[in-house]
C-alpha cells in the first residue's frame, strides 16, 4: 500500500500504548515508510495527552486498555486539546460496543491488534483522509460479514450504521 497521495511532507505520529515490545514491533513496521515518522511515544493515557498537546502530531495510534487514563479518555481529551490530530485505535478488544464508544469519543477508526499487519496501514490512509476504518474481523464477527472501511465509510456519519449496517 503506498500512502504517498497523503501529502508531501511525513506524517507525524504519536504511538500510545503500556506493551514496550507492541511498541517497537508497531515502530519496526512504521519505520520503513518513509512518508511516516513516530515523533514519540507514550506509555499511559495521561502521557498521551501531555505528549499529544506538546507535539500536535498528524496521527495518534492508541491503544484502550492503558494505566493512569484509559485511551478512550485520553481520545475524549485530545480531540479537544488538538483537534487536528486524527486518532486511530489499535487494541485487542473486540466488543462492538467498546468500538461504538471508541469512535464517538473522537476517534476515526479501530484496528484489532491481531490484523494490524494487513489493515494498520490501510487504516492509516483511510484515517488520514478523513473516512472511517474498521478491522473486518469486528464487522464479520458483530454484523455479519459487513466491512466499512477507506472510501466505503466517507458519507458514513452514524457508528451505529458504520458497525452494523443498521440503520
Amino acid at each position: 500500500m503506498v500512502l504517498t497521495d497523503i501529502g508531501n511532507s511525513p506524517v507525524r505520529i504519536l504511538l500510545v500504548d503500556d506493551y514496550e515490545p507492541w511498541r517497537q514491533q508497531i515502530r519496526s513496521m512504521l519505520e520503513t515508510r518513509p512518508e511516516l515518522q513516530i515523533i514519540g511515544e507514550a506509555l499511559d493515557g495521561l502521557e498521551a495527552v501531555q505528549k499529544a498537546e506538546e507535539l500536535n502530531p498528524d496521527l495518534i495510534l492508541l491503544d484502550i486498555s492503558l494505566p493512569t487514563l484509559d485511551g478512550i479518555e485520553a481520545a475524549s481529551r485530545i480531540s479537544h486539546i488538538v483537534p487536528g490530530s486524527k486518532i486511530l485505535f489499535v487494541s485487542t478488544n473486540t466488543e462492538a460496543d467498546l468500538v461504538r464508544v471508541a469512535l464517538s469519543n473522537g476517534a476515526l477508526g479501530y484496528v484489532l491488534k491481531a490484523d494490524a499487519g494487513s489493515e494498520l496501514l490501510p487504516a492509516i490512509k483511510a484515517v488520514l483522509q478523513g473516512n472511517r476504518f474498521v478491522s473486518r474481523r469486528i464487522k464479520e464477527d458483530d454484523c455479519g460479514g459487513d466491512h466499512c472501511s477507506g472510501d466505503d465509510c466517507s458519507d458514513t456519519e452514524d457508528t451505529e450504521v458504520l458497525l452494523c449496517g443498521r440503520q
